[in-house]
């Protein structure tokens, strides 16, 4: 009996037989998945020779009968619609492109990101959206400035509601340093800079959120070189401005009564 085509015997470490299924289009040869039974990798290819040939199917209408798996539907699509062989689950369209989780959640992003994402893969866990980056977890948001246990709401916000619209002009960063949150006094847009030790302490407010990044930084070092805590504090990073400026800046801040009279009992 002639084997089916696009479907390739194949055998697992233990000696368990299963079948690759494959296609090959526009010169590029791709691997549609690995399946326990002859026919079912045959039905994929022919799935697949639906899309790329025929051109039976588009992106948005996923048939839930096929043997393909969805992230594979979007990719094939994509690669016979745009020209592109992306190995993530991407879909470009003109002027930005969307990432699929899954058939009910698109991630749509600007084409500044897709060389990224086309080698990053994208995963969610409990609402955390993120990708493995040199053996890291880093949440997405990262990337627009957007600090870890940055609060929604508070911290940013998505303009039109959608925190699944991750176009750059969609997300305002209220408060992107570590420590610092925006706020008003007597009408006027101050900084308020806070360190948590067993509770808030507020360091200052200040008119630049330079400077109530800064106080941050000072504060977390006089924590940490007087042994008062055992917390580890992240650092600002203030771009665009030099060693010079920064450390001048940094010896005009004067810590408050509170924070230097902490002593190691508040260790936690």
């Amino acid at each position: 009996m002639s084997p089916l085509k696009g479907a390739y015997p194949s055998t697992k470490c233990d000696g368990s037989k299963y079948y690759r299924a494959s296609i090959t289009y526009k010169n590029k040869h791709i691997s549609l998945g690995s399946f326990h039974e002859e026919h079912a990798a045959h039905q994929a290819y022919l799935d697949a020779n639906s899309i790329l040939f025929e051109n039976k199917y588009s992106y948005d209408n996923y048939n839930p009968d096929t043997s393909l798996a969805f992230e594979k539907w979007i990719i094939l699509h994509n690669f016979r619609d745009n020209g592109y062989y992306i190995k993530t689950p991407i879909y470009m369209h003109k002027y930005y492109f969307s990432y699929f989780l899954e058939e009910t959640v698109e991630l749509t992003f600007d084409v500044d990101d897709l060389f990224y994402y086309s080698i990053h893969k994208i995963f969610k866990r409990k609402g955390y959206l993120f990708v493995n980056d040199y053996g890291i977890q880093s949440s997405i948001l990262q990337r627009f400035g957007i600090k870890n246990f940055s609060v929604e709401g508070k911290d940013y916000y998505f303009k039109d509601g959608n925190p699944y619209n991750l176009r750059y002009h969609n997300i305002v960063v209220i408060n992107k340093y570590y420590g610092v949150e925006k706020g008003t006094s007597k009408g006027s847009e101050i900084y308020v800079t806070k360190i948590h030790i067993r509770g808030n302490y507020i360091v200052g407010k200040y008119i630049s959120e330079e400077k109530a990044a800064i106080a941050f930084n000072k504060a977390a070092d006089y924590l940490k070189i007087n042994k008062i805590t055992n917390k580890t504090f992240p650092r600002n990073y203030i771009e665009n401005l030099g060693p010079t400026r920064y450390e001048e800046i940094y010896n005009k801040i004067r810590l408050p009564y509170k924070i230097i009279n902490l002593n190691s009992f508040d260790k936690n």
